[in-house]
């Protein structure tokens, strides 16, 4: 059995950094990743948007609360974990992602004047399926 999920998304807010009772940290932070297709009957573009809770833990936890901002371009793995709690009586669910791996895509220079890049200097190409469609969607 797979459980692993890969997500290029911009981070939708500044990530907020805990530190647990066993002395490590956690930091969470939330992903939008948007698809974009044309429409078949009327042609014209629409989006649709998606939002990721995305946690880490320990030094990737450091790490992530430290150079992590709203708006940065980052690539991430991890795996599907559900939770739950009891509040007010009713038990709640929550699905997140618990990254293994961040990886920001933005250059230092981008970064500086505001603008996204493109994938910079030492990270690897990414396949093509892994960047919003253009296309148009077949169903």
């Amino acid at each position: 059995m797979i459980n692993k999920v890969f997500l290029i998304g911009n981070v939708g807010r500044d990530p907020e950094t805990r530190n647990l009772e066993s002395g490590g940290s956690v930091t969470s932070f939330s992903l939008a990743t948007t698809m974009a297709w044309n429409d078949k009957k009327s042609g014209e573009k629409k989006e649709l948007t998606e939002w990721h809770r995305i946690v880490t833990f320990n030094r990737l936890a450091e790490i992530c609360g430290q150079y992590l901002s709203k708006g940065k371009l980052v690539y991430v793995e991890g795996r599907l974990h559900t939770r739950s709690w009891e509040q007010d009586g009713v038990t709640r669910y929550v699905t997140e992602i618990r990254a293994s791996l961040v990886q920001m895509l933005n250059s230092k220079e981008s970064d500086r004047r505001g603008h996204t890049a493109q994938p910079a200097g030492n990270n690897p190409p990414l396949p093509p399926d892994t960047y919003p469609m253009d296309d148009d969607i077949p169903f």
